[in-house]
């Protein structure tokens, strides 16, 4: 069984650019290996925002 911090899948945080909002999602790190920046839905100033990949 493979350790689990050599997986090739882990979650991950994304950090709103404009509120304390988070979410987390999965991230494929053979596939992607630099931080990803994505835009999504933030409810807090309800609207689209960029989201940055942030620490756990």
């Amino acid at each position: 069984m493979a350790k689990k911090s050599k997986d090739a899948r882990s979650y991950v945080k994304m950090q709103s650019s404009e509120s304390p909002h988070c979410y987390y999602v999965q991230k494929n790190r053979n596939n992607t290996k630099d931080r990803l920046q994505l835009r999504k839905y933030d409810p807090i100033v309800r609207k689209h925002v960029i989201y940055k990949e942030g620490k756990m």
